[in-house]
């Protein structure tokens, strides 16, 4: 997983959009918390919609 925010939204997208049902199983899955991502990303302003499962 990239340590960079704007590229780790474009990497974490992604994997939702393709391969994960939530943000829960990815992190579980990238060996994460689901907090370590959402704190990471809302550093540049974005954060989890879970109804479009996706950062926004």
């Amino acid at each position: 997983m990239p340590e960079e925010p704007v590229l780790l939204l474009s990497y974490i997208n992604t994997k939702l959009r393709d391969t994960y049902s939530d943000l829960e199983e990815l992190a579980s899955a990238e060996g994460k918390t689901s907090a370590e991502i959402k704190d990471k990303l809302s550093s540049i302003d974005y954060h989890y919609d879970p109804d479009l499962n996706q950062f926004k």
